[in-house]
Formats: C-alpha cells, structure tokens, sequence
C-alpha cells in the first residue's frame, strides 16, 4: 500500500476531498447545508443539505449536472488568485454564500453565478448579469440577508444584480486603473485571512465595501520560461519596506449612495478586519509595526468612526480570527495576551483563564461565544461560553476540532490520530448523526509517537518504520514546518500521513513544533521576533537530539531535513548553518531573502529591512561562504514552482546563485506552471518519489 501513497495523496488531494466542510446551520437549528465532493478522490465538489433531526441528506446542486459550463474550469484571473489565497485544491462549488433564513443561496462556476433553493425541490438558474460586466467572469458572489439581492465583482468593480427584476447595476466603478472595488488586497488575503472586499448589512439596504488603490505597489512580473511566447503575469506585490495598497471603506446604499469611512489609515494602514453585525459596521485596523489593533464601530449614517477598543504590545498584536465581535446586547468580544496565555474577552471581562490558550471565535449566537482553544498545544477543543458561566467543552479534549452553531444545533467537524476528517450534527436534545465523509483511505496508520522534548517541552512526533528490528540504526528525517501560524505535531490524523509514509521508506522521522509556532502562549509565539534563523534552527536541533537519547536506533550520522515555504527556508538554513547536524537537506519554495517576502509577514518579525534581523535570517551569505573542512557543504535540493507569487521563483534563482558562486554543488528542480500548492496530480506525486530518493541516496538509506 505505501508505493501507491504519492499517487493516493496526489489524487485526493491531500486526502481533503470528500471530507464535509463549510456549514452553514439555519436560524431554527433544523437545517444546515454543506459542501463535499461525492468521493474522496473527486475534485468537484457540491453542495448538499442535511436534515438535522434525522441526518438525512440531499444534494442540492451538482455541477456536472448544470448546463451550459465547459468542460475544464474556466475561472477569471481574480478568483484564481482567491484560491490561491486560502490555499483551495478543489473545484465545483468550492464557496457559497446564503441569505438569513437559509432559503436560497448563491455561488459561481466558471465564473458564472448562479442561485438555488434550498427548500423544495432544487432549482439551479443562472443569474443573466448583463453585457456590463465585460466578460461576463464574475467573483465572490455574495446574496443579501434579505435573498433579494446578489452583489459580486467584476472588472475589478462592485455589481448588484436583483433577483426581481432581473436587472445589473454598477455601485462602485473603479476610478483608475489600479482601483478595485470590493476585493481584498493581497497582504489581506494572504497573511491577515481577510479574504473579503464587500460585507451586506442585514437589512440587505446597504453594503460595507472595500476601495484598494494598488498604484503604490510594486509591479513584479512571473514569466513561464516552459512558454517563452507568453505575455509574463504582471501582480503587485507588497515586498518588505515597500508601499502597501492604499485600502479605504465606504458605506454604499443599493441605491447607490456612498459615504466613505473615516479612520486615520496614515497611522493605520492595514484593514485587519471587517463586518456588519446588528449594531452596525465593526473594523479593526492596526499600524505597520503591528504593534497595535484598534477597534472601530462605524456609524452607517455619517461613516465616522468610534473606538471601541485598543490593544497594545511592543512586540506585535496577533490577528486572532473571528475577533473583533459583538453579542446581541453589544458586548465587545476580543482577545487579551495575560499571564502567559491568549485569553478570551467579552464585555470587558476574561473569561477563559491560563488552562486555555484561545485560538478562535467561530461565531456568537446571541450572548454565548463559540470558540475554538487548546487545553494542550497538541489538540484544538470547541467550547462555548455563556454570561456569568464557565466555558462548557463541545468536542472531546483530543483531537482537532471546530464547529458551527444555530438555534440549538451544533455542527461539529473533528478529527484524531486513528480518525478521517468527519462531521457530527448534535441537536438540542442532544442526539448526534454523523454526516457521511467520504475521504480516502490512505493505507496508512499515522499512530506517531508523541513527545514534550527539554526545558522548552518542544512537542515532537517520532515516526519508525513499521518494519523496523530494535537495534538496527536507522538514517533520520526530519520533516518540520517550523515557523510561525502553522502546526504539524497535532492529534489529527491528516497531519501526520506524509511523514508516517516517509517513515515506512526506511526513515526514522521526526517532526518538531518549536518556538513561533502557535498554541503555546504568546511568549513561546514571540521568540522568534528580531530572528527567524536562530532560535527556530536551535530547536529543531534540541528535538532531534532529544529524539535519539529516547528512541536509540536513530543514527545521528545520517540526518536530512526536508520541509516546504517556511519549512523549505529552515531545511536550507539547517544544511547550510549546521553541516554538523544535517547531511541532506530538500528545500521546498524556500523564502531565502526575506527582503523579498510580503510586508505583512516578514515587518511583524523582523522590522524594516536594512537592519541586523533580516541579516541574521537571510541564508543567502551561508549559501555564498565556500565549504570548509570544518563546515562541510551537505547535498541540497531546492524545489520552486516558477508560477509561485507567494514566495517567488526569485529567491530560489539568487540561492542557487550564491551556492554556485561558493562550488556548492546542488540540485534545483523547477515546476513549470506550478504555484505554490503544487495542487497537480503527476507534479504532487513525482516530487514525493524523487525526494526519497535523493534522500535515500544522500544519507545512504
């Protein structure tokens, strides 16, 4: 079973398709509607409803099943780059929106919108928007609380189109060139998870929009060398120290009003967050320093703004999603970093303590919070939290978890160590029914050996082939992410299959959260500020020989790395800045110079550039130092999808450079047409194949 995991894992997309996603529950907890392809390896996905009384299920609209749409997803260049944004492998309905009562809902193929019902039988009907929308390419369809209207974007502008009358009117128009009206800018979606330009209110009279003026933005161009006779794709790109989009708000009535929303976004440039709750708009906003997040209610009537609240810290305020929020009665709900823990607030009151370190608010249902927080860094909890009461736990305390939740009803998406991905539908009453997941078997039983390694309690998975005899030494692998927002030591079987596979090829593997990585506190989370090299590298360091004094075999004269993005960079700078330790390293979309990555990201941790920390981060100088006796070169492979405009081809062509410069002989392994998911079925493969065996041949495996 594990020669044919690469193909599986490519196939399945990671094993995602098939998995129950995005619920949406009604007001009277008695319905809720969902996406999910038909079978773990199917990439279209459709919608699907749920009685949640009885569990029973419906499909609502299949997209193989809607005339008229070609046969290969023809998407517009901005809803490409969307998915890029939240990293979506699929296709079909991949998002949706619904009105208040879930009795209708919207969403886009191809490019197309189109509307259904969600009672009665289902009725798919394309939404004729008119020859005023160039093309015709339409995105983020978005109806109205009320279901009367449907509002999208098109040639970079804010449509409305009414279900009534059939008829497409144009609200905000771009006035020039590099002007958009309703989308997110690109440090939005990538690094603040705002991935929205326009939110209704619920009244459905008015719409909270986005104005982004990229003008200020540099202009980078990603040619595709494979197809020399191609015009290369022209993005912005927000690179560290250079202008940012200029992002502004206006409140805009369907009639076609607008007031613009003051704030001073001179000193607050960055639009962390937006919406429209019963009390009106509700924003946060923070400086370029990240130092500080503001809390802004906006009066629809004038658009002047009041602040609500102010979070401060001197190295940076995290972005924690779902947060700002309102209760019912107008209660603020926000975070707080106390006493070693992110807490959760609401009406001015913690109340979550140092057991809990928050992770997410997943909605408010009048005054009760659902959120999402770790009782322990390896697991991911549900709990809601009513008025003057304790939070009360809605998951078990291990695993991975989330939720959503309406009159009564609760949906909860959840995975462990021996389970799928999967949905549980639990009612008032308390009655569970499972909502059929469809993942894909991967043949695989992850069941790694967990571990809080030193003085640091680093949490670190250990992974031995099954085969494996005690006493025969094994070459090891460490397979880590590494870096800031993201885990890989979590008790959730999905996170663990490409390592346990690795390690029935003959590896032991190990992987190592170490400190920025989140889910330990914000002072774990701020080691790593004015340094993203050393302290990640002495970790990975500590946990591998932690690793070998509790499991013997692990033979520490054979050691690769391998990772990809922030994992690629620290593979790299293992190699390079620790010969001692590492012996092959494979270095996937690597950052090498973080001079060259976004603003958002890379000012948080180390500043401006020019400055001591983007020397101390940068791998470029170890690449350009010739090898000595004493400091070995180590094999290296470095893989980069030239399509990439997250983390560009550019830093894998300077380090290569550089390596060259010094005689270090390399490998470089470029994707044609590839971006940084690597979501092709023959590329996501092939690269799993060829990694084992350029490391197999490295180490001597």
């Amino acid at each position: 079973m594990t020669d044919s995991f690469p193909r599986l894992h490519a196939r399945t997309r990671r094993f995602t398709l098939g998995v129950p996603r995005g619920f949406t529950v009604s007001p009277d907890g008695t319905r809720a509607v969902f996406l999910r392809s038909r079978s773990g390896s199917d990439p279209v996905t459709c919608l699907w409803s749920v009685d949640t009384a009885t569990g029973a299920e419906r499909l609502v609209v299949d997209p193989a099943a809607v005339p008229g749409l070609p046969g290969e997803e023809d998407l517009p260049a901005a809803e490409r780059a969307r998915r890029e944004r939240v990293r979506e492998q699929a296709g079909g309905v991949v998002g949706y929106t619904t009105d208040a009562a879930l009795t209708r809902a919207v969403f886009a193929l191809s490019g197309r919108p189109f509307t259904v019902a969600l009672t009665g039988e289902p009725d798919v009907r394309p939404l004729d928007v008119g020859a005023g929308t160039g093309d015709g390419a339409v995105v983020d369809p978005r109806i109205d609380p009320t279901g009367s209207r449907v509002a999208f974007v098109a040639d970079r502008a804010l449509h409305l189109h009414d279900l009534a009358s059939g008829t497409t009117t144009v609200l905000l128009a771009p006035d020039g060139g590099d002007v958009s009206g309703g989308l997110p800018d690109f440090a939005a979606a990538e690094e603040m998870g705002r991935t929205r330009g326009f939110w209704w209110s619920p009244d459905g009279g008015s719409l909270l929009v986005a104005r982004v003026d990229e003008s200020p933005v540099a202009r980078w161009h990603i040619a595709d060398p494979a197809h020399p006779g191609r015009v290369p794709a022209e993005v912005r790109y927000p690179a560290a120290g250079t202008p940012n989009a200029r992002v502004a708000l206006e409140i805009v009535t369907v009639d076609g009003a607008r007031t613009p929303v003051g704030w001073d976004s001179g000193a607050h440039e960055y639009l962390a967050t937006a919406g429209w709750d019963a009390h009106g708009p509700l924003l946060s906003v923070q400086p370029r320093d990240q130092r500080e997040v503001l809390v802004l209610a906006v009066d629809p009537a004038t658009g002047t703004t009041t602040e609500l609240h102010r979070l401060t810290d001197p190295v940076w305020v995290e972005n924690v999603p779902g947060t700002p929020a309102r209760t019912a009665s107008g209660s603020l709900v926000h975070t707080e970093d106390a006493g070693g823990a992110r807490r959760l607030v609401v009406g001015g009151a913690a109340v979550t303590g140092p057991e809990l370190q928050v992770r997410e608010v997943l909605g408010v249902d009048g005054e009760t919070v659902l959120f999402r927080a770790s009782p322990e860094p390896t697991s991911v909890a549900v709990f809601s939290v009513a008025p003057g009461a304790e939070p009360v736990p809605l998951s078990p305390p291990a695993g991975v978890h989330s939720a959503v939740a309406a009159g009564g009803t609760t949906v909860r998406m959840s995975q462990d160590l021996t389970t799928a991905p999967h949905a549980v539908v639990v009612t008032a009453g308390g009655a569970e029914h499972p909502v059929a997941g469809h993942a894909a078997d991967p043949g695989l039983d992850p069941a790694p050996l967990l571990h809080s390694f030193g003085e640091r309690e680093l949490r670190t998975a250990v992974f031995l082939p099954s085969s494996h005899v005690p006493g025969t030494p094994l070459p090891v692998l460490l397979d880590p992410y590494g870096g800031p927002h993201s885990q890989r030591v979590l008790q959730a079987r999905n996170a663990h299959l490409t390592s346990r596979w690795f390690a029935e090829q003959g590896f032991a593997v190990v992987v190592t959260d170490g400190r920025g990585s989140p889910g330990r506190g914000p002072e774990f989370e701020h080691a790593i500020h004015g340094d993203l090299a050393g302290p990640v590298l002495e970790d990975q360091v500590a946990a591998l020989h932690a690793a070998a004094r509790a499991h013997p075999d692990l033979d520490l004269g054979r050691v690769g790395i391998r990772g990809w993005s922030f994992g690629g960079y620290l593979a790299a700078l293992a190699v390079l800045r620790r010969p001692d330790v590492f012996h092959a390293g494979v270095a996937g979309a690597p950052v090498t110079d973080w001079a060259l990555y976004d603003t958002h990201y890379t000012e948080r941790y180390l500043g401006l550039p020019g400055g001591e920390p983007y020397t101390r981060s940068s791998i470029l100088d170890d690449a350009a130092t010739p090898p000595t006796p004493q400091r070995p070169h180590r094999p290296l492979m470095v893989i980069h999808g030239l399509a990439d405009d997250n983390v560009v081809a550019a830093h894998t062509l300077r380090l290569s450079s550089a390596l060259l410069a010094a005689g270090r002989a390399h490998q470089v392994l470029p994707l044609s047409g590839v971006t940084h998911m690597t979501p092709q079925e023959v590329v996501a493969e092939n690269l799993l194949l060829l990694q084992v065996g350029f490391l197999r041949d490295a180490l001597g495996a």
